[in-house]
């Protein structure tokens, strides 16, 4: 089986930085895959180099089993891959209608499957309403949202989304979530980054998590709860422990509390005692 994603070594440097490490990735196809790492541990770097934004310093990445850095191949899977980046990139002064316009011309879809794709998508991901707005006036959800209904647009097989989850309200979450969860169960895939580790419980079949450029597990959702929870495992190969967790003895605002009421007694004792 062709994988979706493959990785060979993948790195990246920044001058002396080395922000992704030797990175080997193996993504299924039609798995929904979870990219978990603390900040700066390279998840950004990483769907960067996978989409083309970024060039590799070295090592080689495989997007439905060709090269998106060759030249022969490169525009042929790009047309095949859709892509939602943490900035979302859109364009302020269009509508949501003109702005999927401009995406699916960009993908020679014609004017009837734009269109009726469009307006599919606007009503799954509740934006019909909001026709006559420019983007510029959309709170952070219904960008995201717009962003995603773009990326869905070409009909993809292969989706990236780098944090889709974060700064949205739970009704957006969900929406995205189950769109998610619909786009994989008919062969797609998805290859998300995320901080939200419910989101990955619920709705992910794979798991990678790095940590310093380097990715440090891959595996199923499944064979991990075999042994342990996501959250313990991730805690355990990234985190910190209780022992060094700092013990901010200052922040103690309960005796605080007592002693300023015990203050006030004394206060109005001595004062009733005055008179």
């Amino acid at each position: 089986m062709t994988p979706a994603i493959q990785t060979r070594e993948l790195t990246k440097y920044y001058n002396d930085f080395q922000a992704v490490n030797n990175v080997n990735l193996y993504v299924e196809p039609g798995s929904l895959y979870g990219f978990l790492g603390p900040n700066g541990a390279g998840k950004s770097t990483t769907i960067k180099m996978l989409t083309g934004i970024l060039k590799p310093t070295s090592g080689a990445v495989e997007l439905l089993g060709g090269d998106p850095w060759d030249a022969a191949q490169g525009i042929e899977i790009k047309k095949r891959i859709g892509v939602v980046p943490e900035d979302l990139a859109l364009f302020d002064n269009l509508t949501a209608r003109e702005y999927l316009a401009f995406v699916g011309r960009m993908h020679s879809l014609d004017k009837a499957t734009i269109v009726s794709r469009g307006e599919e998508l606007l009503t799954l991901l509740k934006l019909e309403g909001v026709e006559k707005k420019l983007t510029v006036e959309y709170s952070h959800g219904m960008k995201k949202k717009l962003a995603l209904a773009a990326a869905l647009l070409p009909n993809p097989s292969l989706l990236f989304l780098d944090e889709p989850f974060e700064g949205v309200d739970v009704v957006t979450a969900r929406s995205i979530r189950d769109l998610l969860m619909d786009y994989v169960a008919n062969g797609s895939t998805v290859f998300v980054t995320t901080h939200v580790m419910e989101i990955v419980e619920r709705i992910c079949t794979h798991v990678g998590i790095i940590a310093n450029g380097q990715l440090v597990e891959q595996c199923s959702l499944e064979e991990l709860r075999a042994k342990t929870s996501l959250e313990n495992r991730f805690i355990e190969l990234v985190g910190t422990t209780e022992d060094e967790t700092p013990n901010l003895g200052w922040l103690d605002g309960g005796n605080k509390a007592s002693a300023f009421s015990s203050e006030v007694s004394e206060s109005t004792v001595a004062g009733e005692t005055s008179e």
